[in-house]
């Protein structure tokens, strides 16, 4: 009777062990080794050229590594520090690091790790096919993930748990629902304390048009939730969008044909008109073809470095193809 009993608690956690393995490792955050090779100049033409626009060039990378899954990076976020960052891939991965700096200028990633991005069940988003993780905001210990295709907003306890925290889906508009396949949600940011909307979460669709032809956006809680638009124009699409400490919303966006190759353009806009209703539109910041160090530009984030300069970084998606490259760029506004 004893030795039935032990060799049925053996049996049963045996199996209980078999059935939790494969999740543990499917949720395993593995250290990635990322080779970058130093960009001087923003222009390849003049080495002497440092402003563009209201930009002043600050330095880059080209990012490589031999992990599979690598590449495809969408959203960026740097932390106060200007070093630590957390990105989203196209794959449902996150992926998180340290820039190292000489002097100003960014010379290499350190410390980066990557982890599947996990649901509320603890397996991960992209075995149930939510994978096209496109945005990211921050508010404090709270990560958003905005997901195309599926159009949704995950919510993440990413200040307790990290790399493991387990996504849980907020209630989003019903415009949201009704955006293109794939030309979704590609925005998202949460203004901090201080400024217009501040703890609201702003969001801005790819290409989601209204009737007139407009990128639609919408403001998502706070006290006064609604559907804005932003002005098209040239042919450009919203890939990113990050807020300023002085209240400004900076749109990130790139344009794609077959003649003329990418394009990026960063608009600024103030928070202040932001409003349930409002057309936005603001000055070009900078424009750049590809005449100039870039690619598929898809992240945007804004930090205030240790001199008091409003520094942005900028990151690209390489589709996962060996015709196009990680690139991350740095530039302070130039005011």
């Amino acid at each position: 009777m004893h030795r039935r009993f032990v060799c049925s608690l053996a049996a049963a956690w045996l199996i209980a062990l078999a059935s939790a393995a494969p999740a543990q490792r499917v949720a395993e955050t593995r250290k990635v080794e990322i080779r970058a090779q130093t960009i001087e100049m923003f222009d390849p033409r003049d080495a002497s050229r440092t402003r563009f626009g209201a930009l002043a060039f600050r330095g880059g990378l080209v990012l490589t590594s031999s992990h599979a899954e690598f590449g495809g990076i969408s959203s960026l976020r740097v932390g106060a520090d200007g070093a630590r960052f957390l990105a989203t891939s196209d794959k449902g991965n996150w992926l998180r690091g340290r820039i190292v700096y000489r002097g100003t200028a960014p010379i290499g990633i350190a410390d980066a790790e990557m982890a599947p991005i996990l649901g509320a069940d603890g397996r991960p988003l992209n075995k149930r096919g939510w994978y096209d993780t496109e945005s990211l905001a921050e508010d404090g210990g709270t990560v958003y993930v905005g997901i195309e295709r599926v159009h949704e907003i995950v919510r993440f306890d990413y200040g307790r748990h990290g790399l493991r925290a387990r996504g849980q889906p907020i209630p989003v508009p019903a415009g949201i629902k009704a955006l293109p396949n794939n030309k979704s949600l590609e925005c998202l940011v949460v203004p901090p304390r201080g400024v217009p909307h501040a703890g609201t979460l702003i969001a801005i669709s790819e290409r989601g048009v209204d009737s007139k032809g407009n990128i639609l956006g919408w403001l998502i809680g706070g006290a006064s939730p609604g559907a804005f638009t932003v002005k098209r124009t040239d042919e450009f699409e919203v890939s990113d969008c990050a807020v300023t400490p002085r209240g400004d919303l900076l749109i990130l966006e790139r344009s794609f044909s077959w003649l003329r190759g990418v394009a990026m353009r960063i608009r600024r806009v103030p928070l202040a008109r932001v409003a349930p209703g409002a057309l936005l539109d603001g000055p070009e910041l900078i424009v750049a073809d590809m005449g100039y160090q870039i690619d598929n530009m898809e992240g945007l984030s804004v930090h205030t470095a240790a001199d008091g300069a409003l520094v942005l970084t900028l990151i690209s998606d390489d589709n996962f193809s060996p015709l196009q490259r990680t690139v991350l760029l740095q530039f302070t506004l130039a005011e």
